[in-house]
């Protein structure tokens, strides 16, 4: 009798696929994407939070790809925050590093064990410790003043959020969104800022307070430059990258474009731009759901920070 073949071709789709997915998490996690996912997501210790609660589903959605560019923008428009990145972050220079670094600490904090978190956050105060300067216009700048740091935290929040309510796979409802500005707020004072928000209102409100201390610098409109239009992508990939950019600005409002010299198109984002960034995003999705999801590590127990709102007590 002929033997019956135990492996079966794989279909091409599959290899796309997979392909799509490998190369979206070499760019984000690293060289060795799997092992890194598996350091954070399997290693025992109870969590800051649950996977499945409002921080858990917004940090682990496709929609942060789009989220991120907005964040990097809406961020580059405070002037010593921008100065701080421009003269010691090393953007250019390694960009998809300082990408995998973003990504790691959001990671760590989110799904990690309460020891590789405090690990994350130590790591980073210690970098901003050391970083201070003047801005060209003579304002000193030091990247662990609260100030600052609260200034980034609410447009990271602002617009990982946005991004999430627009392209996610489930977006929250209100008490959801309170839920995940509240759960933010835990990372956000470990790292030193204070006063944050703890609800969508009090995000909005604070916002609304850094405006008069926004503008566009020189060194805002290269970074937006560079994000947008000289990214060290291969050819191949750049009309990828472009929508998953549009995605982006298109989530910003409107007074943070025109500094930036950024298109501003209501109807044209509503009826065309929008779409395709659900789509851009559904495809990152499509792909990355394909990755097998790392072994848990057993019962979850949630342990907040000393100090901070009780992560369970969250929807």
């Amino acid at each position: 009798m002929a033997s019956v073949p135990t492996d079966r071709p794989v279909h091409p789709l599959a290899r796309v696929r997979a392909g799509l997915a490998g190369a979206l998490l070499t760019r984000v996690a690293g060289p060795e994407p799997a092992e890194a996912r598996a350091a954070i997501h399997s290693a025992p210790g109870p969590r800051w939070f649950d996977p499945a609660s409002p921080i858990g589903r917004v940090h682990g959605d496709a929609s942060m790809f789009p989220g991120g560019v907005r964040a990097l923008l809406l961020q580059s428009l405070h002037p010593r925050a921008m100065a701080a990145v421009a003269g010691h972050s090393g953007y250019k220079a390694d960009p998809w590093g300082r990408l995998q670094r973003t990504a790691t600490f959001l990671a760590a904090t989110t799904f990690g064990p309460d020891a590789g978190a405090r690990q994350a956050v130590e790591i980073v105060k210690a970098v901003h410790r050391r970083i201070k300067g003047t801005t060209p216009d003579g304002e000193p700048y030091e990247a662990d003043d609260p100030h600052l740091l609260r200034w980034v935290h609410v447009a990271e929040v602002d617009s990982f959020l946005a991004a999430h309510q627009a392209y996610g796979r489930r977006p929250l409802d209100a008490a959801g969104c309170d839920a995940y500005v509240r759960q933010a707020a835990v990372v956000g004072r470990e790292l030193g800022a204070t006063d944050l928000p703890l609800t969508l209102a009090e995000l909005h409100e604070q916002i609304e307070a850094y405006r008069p201390e926004l503008r566009v610098t020189p060194a805002a409109l290269e970074a937006a430059h560079f994000l947008l239009r000289e990214p060290p992508l291969p050819k191949a990939v750049l009309p990828g990258y472009a929508l998953i950019t549009s995605a982006g600005v298109a989530l910003l409002p409107r007074w943070a474009r025109e500094p930036l010299r950024l298109s501003d198109a209501p109807r044209f984002e509503r009826a065309v731009v929008r779409p395709v960034g659900r789509f851009v995003t559904g495809t990152i999705r499509w792909a990355l759901d394909s990755v097998p999801a790392a072994e848990p590590p057993g019962p979850l127990v949630v342990a907040p920070p000393q100090g901070s709102l009780p992560a369970s007590s969250d929807v």
